[in-house]
Protein backbone atom coordinates (compact mmCIF):
# COMPACT_ATOMS: atom_id res chain seq x y z
CA UNK A 1 0.00 0.00 0.00
CA UNK A 2 1.01 3.62 -0.38
CA UNK A 3 3.05 5.09 2.45
CA UNK A 4 1.03 7.50 4.60
CA UNK A 5 2.18 10.83 6.04
CA UNK A 6 0.51 13.77 7.74
CA UNK A 7 0.81 17.35 6.48
CA UNK A 8 2.26 19.77 9.04
CA UNK A 9 2.75 22.90 6.89
CA UNK A 10 1.28 24.24 3.67
CA UNK A 11 4.17 25.87 1.81
CA UNK A 12 2.90 27.33 -1.47
CA UNK A 13 0.41 26.73 -4.27
CA UNK A 14 1.60 25.56 -7.71
CA UNK A 15 -0.51 27.62 -10.05
CA UNK A 16 0.76 25.87 -13.17
CA UNK A 17 -1.70 23.03 -12.51
CA UNK A 18 -5.38 23.40 -13.25
CA UNK A 19 -6.30 21.63 -10.01
CA UNK A 20 -4.19 24.05 -7.94
CA UNK A 21 -1.85 21.51 -6.31
CA UNK A 22 0.32 22.72 -3.47
CA UNK A 23 3.71 22.06 -1.90
CA UNK A 24 3.32 20.64 1.61
CA UNK A 25 5.74 19.60 4.35
CA UNK A 26 4.90 16.39 6.19
CA UNK A 27 5.68 14.79 9.52
CA UNK A 28 8.34 12.54 7.96
CA UNK A 29 10.37 15.70 7.16
CA UNK A 30 9.61 15.19 3.47
CA UNK A 31 8.17 17.73 1.04
CA UNK A 32 5.39 16.72 -1.36
CA UNK A 33 3.39 18.13 -4.22
CA UNK A 34 -0.16 17.44 -3.11
CA UNK A 35 -3.21 17.04 -5.32
CA UNK A 36 -6.30 17.77 -3.27
CA UNK A 37 -9.40 15.62 -3.23
CA UNK A 38 -11.55 18.77 -3.08
CA UNK A 39 -10.31 20.07 -6.45
CA UNK A 40 -12.67 20.32 -9.41
CA UNK A 41 -11.58 17.02 -10.96
CA UNK A 42 -12.68 15.17 -7.84
CA UNK A 43 -11.37 11.94 -6.32
CA UNK A 44 -11.33 10.09 -9.66
CA UNK A 45 -8.32 12.16 -10.71
CA UNK A 46 -6.53 10.84 -7.60
CA UNK A 47 -7.58 7.29 -8.48
CA UNK A 48 -6.01 7.76 -11.92
CA UNK A 49 -2.85 9.18 -10.34
CA UNK A 50 -2.40 6.10 -8.17
CA UNK A 51 -3.27 3.42 -10.70
CA UNK A 52 -1.26 4.93 -13.55
CA UNK A 53 1.59 6.26 -11.42
CA UNK A 54 2.10 3.04 -9.51
CA UNK A 55 1.77 0.99 -12.69
CA UNK A 56 4.47 3.12 -14.33
CA UNK A 57 6.76 2.63 -11.33
CA UNK A 58 6.31 -1.14 -11.44
CA UNK A 59 7.12 -1.08 -15.14
CA UNK A 60 10.42 0.62 -14.33
CA UNK A 61 9.45 4.09 -15.51
CA UNK A 62 10.71 7.10 -13.52
CA UNK A 63 7.80 8.43 -11.45
CA UNK A 64 8.43 10.13 -8.08
CA UNK A 65 7.20 8.24 -5.03
CA UNK A 66 3.48 8.59 -4.36
CA UNK A 67 2.06 8.84 -0.85
CA UNK A 68 -1.23 9.41 0.92
CA UNK A 69 -1.04 12.80 2.65
CA UNK A 70 -3.49 13.24 5.52
CA UNK A 71 -4.55 16.84 5.80
CA UNK A 72 -6.10 18.88 8.59
CA UNK A 73 -7.29 22.18 7.05
CA UNK A 74 -5.72 24.06 9.95
CA UNK A 75 -2.31 23.74 8.27
CA UNK A 76 -3.33 26.46 5.80
CA UNK A 77 -4.68 28.93 8.33
CA UNK A 78 -2.00 31.48 7.38
CA UNK A 79 -2.60 31.20 3.62
CA UNK A 80 -4.00 34.56 2.41
CA UNK A 81 -5.54 33.26 -0.83
CA UNK A 82 -9.25 32.57 -0.28
CA UNK A 83 -9.36 30.10 -3.20
CA UNK A 84 -6.62 28.03 -1.60
CA UNK A 85 -8.32 28.25 1.80
CA UNK A 86 -11.59 26.91 0.35
CA UNK A 87 -9.80 24.14 -1.53
CA UNK A 88 -8.00 22.92 1.57
CA UNK A 89 -11.15 23.13 3.69
CA UNK A 90 -12.82 20.85 1.14
CA UNK A 91 -9.89 18.42 1.22
CA UNK A 92 -9.76 17.28 4.82
CA UNK A 93 -8.60 13.69 5.06
CA UNK A 94 -6.58 11.69 2.56
CA UNK A 95 -5.00 13.44 -0.42
CA UNK A 96 -2.44 12.38 -3.03
CA UNK A 97 1.19 13.39 -2.53
CA UNK A 98 4.11 13.10 -4.94
CA UNK A 99 7.69 13.46 -3.79
CA UNK A 100 8.83 17.02 -4.52
CA UNK A 101 11.88 17.23 -6.78
CA UNK A 102 13.63 20.48 -5.76
CA UNK A 103 15.23 22.34 -8.62
CA UNK A 104 13.64 20.20 -11.33
CA UNK A 105 13.23 21.81 -14.75
CA UNK A 106 10.36 21.49 -17.20
CA UNK A 107 11.13 19.16 -20.09
CA UNK A 108 12.14 20.74 -23.41
CA UNK A 109 12.28 18.24 -26.31
CA UNK A 110 14.83 20.37 -28.16
CA UNK A 111 17.21 20.72 -25.24
CA UNK A 112 16.71 17.27 -23.69
CA UNK A 113 16.96 14.30 -26.07
CA UNK A 114 15.64 11.04 -24.58
CA UNK A 115 17.02 7.52 -24.92
CA UNK A 116 14.97 5.76 -27.66
CA UNK A 117 14.22 2.75 -25.46
CA UNK A 118 12.91 4.88 -22.59
CA UNK A 119 10.94 7.14 -24.94
CA UNK A 120 9.36 4.10 -26.57
CA UNK A 121 8.36 2.60 -23.21
CA UNK A 122 6.81 5.88 -22.09
CA UNK A 123 4.78 6.10 -25.30
CA UNK A 124 3.61 2.49 -24.89
CA UNK A 125 2.64 3.14 -21.27
CA UNK A 126 0.79 6.33 -22.18
CA UNK A 127 -1.05 4.42 -24.91
CA UNK A 128 -2.28 1.82 -22.45
CA UNK A 129 -3.55 4.34 -19.87
CA UNK A 130 -4.75 6.72 -22.62
CA UNK A 131 -2.72 9.66 -21.36
CA UNK A 132 -3.91 12.82 -23.12
CA UNK A 133 -1.44 15.01 -21.20
CA UNK A 134 1.96 14.26 -22.74
CA UNK A 135 1.91 16.65 -25.68
CA UNK A 136 4.52 19.27 -26.52
CA UNK A 137 2.06 21.85 -25.17
CA UNK A 138 1.84 20.14 -21.79
CA UNK A 139 4.49 17.40 -21.48
CA UNK A 140 4.10 16.64 -17.75
CA UNK A 141 7.77 15.66 -17.76
CA UNK A 142 10.57 17.02 -15.60
CA UNK A 143 14.35 16.91 -15.82
CA UNK A 144 16.00 16.35 -12.45
CA UNK A 145 19.73 15.71 -12.01
CA UNK A 146 19.91 14.99 -15.73
CA UNK A 147 17.20 12.33 -15.69
CA UNK A 148 13.67 12.31 -17.10
CA UNK A 149 10.74 12.04 -14.64
CA UNK A 150 7.06 11.44 -15.39
CA UNK A 151 4.49 13.41 -13.38
CA UNK A 152 0.77 14.21 -13.30
CA UNK A 153 -1.35 11.25 -14.42
CA UNK A 154 -4.70 12.60 -13.27
CA UNK A 155 -5.98 12.85 -16.85
CA UNK A 156 -5.33 9.17 -17.63
CA UNK A 157 -8.01 6.45 -17.51
CA UNK A 158 -10.60 8.90 -18.74
CA UNK A 159 -13.02 6.04 -19.45
CA UNK A 160 -13.88 6.15 -15.73
CA UNK A 161 -15.66 9.47 -16.16
CA UNK A 162 -18.38 7.65 -18.14
CA UNK A 163 -18.69 4.09 -16.86
CA UNK A 164 -21.82 3.21 -18.90
CA UNK A 165 -19.78 3.75 -22.08
CA UNK A 166 -16.48 2.31 -20.80
CA UNK A 167 -16.94 -1.16 -22.30
CA UNK A 168 -17.51 0.33 -25.74
CA UNK A 169 -14.13 2.11 -25.73
CA UNK A 170 -11.98 -0.51 -24.02
CA UNK A 171 -9.91 -1.14 -27.17
CA UNK A 172 -9.85 2.47 -28.32
CA UNK A 173 -6.68 3.33 -30.33
CA UNK A 174 -4.29 5.86 -28.86
CA UNK A 175 -3.81 9.15 -30.69
CA UNK A 176 -0.14 10.01 -30.40
CA UNK A 177 0.39 12.50 -33.21
CA UNK A 178 1.41 15.27 -30.79
CA UNK A 179 3.10 13.11 -28.15
CA UNK A 180 6.18 15.03 -27.01
CA UNK A 181 8.42 11.93 -27.14
CA UNK A 182 7.28 10.67 -30.54
CA UNK A 183 10.50 11.83 -32.33
CA UNK A 184 12.59 9.75 -29.92
CA UNK A 185 10.37 6.64 -29.73
CA UNK A 186 12.16 4.79 -32.52
CA UNK A 187 12.17 1.42 -30.71
CA UNK A 188 8.41 1.22 -30.21
CA UNK A 189 8.10 -1.86 -32.42
CA UNK A 190 10.04 -3.90 -29.86
CA UNK A 191 9.60 -1.98 -26.61
CA UNK A 192 5.82 -1.66 -27.03
CA UNK A 193 4.97 -5.38 -27.17
CA UNK A 194 7.53 -6.11 -24.43
CA UNK A 195 5.83 -3.63 -22.09
CA UNK A 196 2.36 -4.87 -23.05
CA UNK A 197 3.36 -8.43 -22.15
CA UNK A 198 4.01 -7.30 -18.56
CA UNK A 199 0.46 -5.97 -18.09
CA UNK A 200 -0.84 -9.05 -16.34
CA UNK A 201 -4.10 -9.22 -14.34
CA UNK A 202 -2.03 -9.76 -11.20
CA UNK A 203 0.01 -6.60 -11.76
CA UNK A 204 -3.09 -4.56 -12.55
CA UNK A 205 -4.90 -5.86 -9.47
CA UNK A 206 -1.87 -4.97 -7.36
CA UNK A 207 -1.84 -1.31 -8.34
CA UNK A 208 -5.64 -0.96 -8.19
CA UNK A 209 -5.52 -2.30 -4.63
CA UNK A 210 -3.31 0.65 -3.62
CA UNK A 211 -6.08 3.22 -4.13
CA UNK A 212 -7.43 4.34 -0.74
CA UNK A 213 -10.99 3.17 -0.09
CA UNK A 214 -12.31 6.68 0.49
CA UNK A 215 -11.46 7.71 -3.09
CA UNK A 216 -13.43 4.86 -4.63
CA UNK A 217 -17.14 4.97 -5.44
CA UNK A 218 -19.81 2.34 -6.10
CA UNK A 219 -19.77 2.86 -9.87
CA UNK A 220 -16.00 2.74 -10.19
CA UNK A 221 -15.35 -0.34 -8.10
CA UNK A 222 -11.97 -2.07 -8.08
CA UNK A 223 -13.57 -4.95 -9.96
CA UNK A 224 -14.70 -2.60 -12.74
CA UNK A 225 -11.26 -1.04 -13.11
CA UNK A 226 -9.61 -4.46 -13.20
CA UNK A 227 -12.05 -5.83 -15.78
CA UNK A 228 -11.59 -2.82 -18.07
CA UNK A 229 -7.80 -2.65 -17.86
CA UNK A 230 -7.39 -6.40 -18.18
CA UNK A 231 -9.54 -6.43 -21.31
CA UNK A 232 -7.48 -3.57 -22.75
CA UNK A 233 -4.20 -5.32 -21.94
CA UNK A 234 -5.35 -8.47 -23.76
CA UNK A 235 -5.37 -6.70 -27.13
CA UNK A 236 -2.26 -4.49 -27.37
CA UNK A 237 -2.50 -4.49 -31.16
CA UNK A 238 -5.60 -2.30 -30.76
CA UNK A 239 -3.94 0.49 -28.78
CA UNK A 240 -0.18 0.36 -29.35
CA UNK A 241 0.82 3.02 -31.91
Amino acid sequence: MLREVTAIRYVTPLREGGSLPGVVEADDLGTYVVKFRGAGQGPRALVAEVISGQLARRLGLPVPELTVVHLDPIVARAEPDEEVQELIKASAGANLGMDFLPGALGYDPVVHPVDPGLASRVVAFDAFVENVDRSWRNPNLLMWHGDLWLIDHGATLYFHHNWPRAAAVVHRPYKWDDHVLKPYATELATEGPALAARLTPALLAEVIAEVPDEWMDDEGSRENYLAHLTARAERPEAWLP
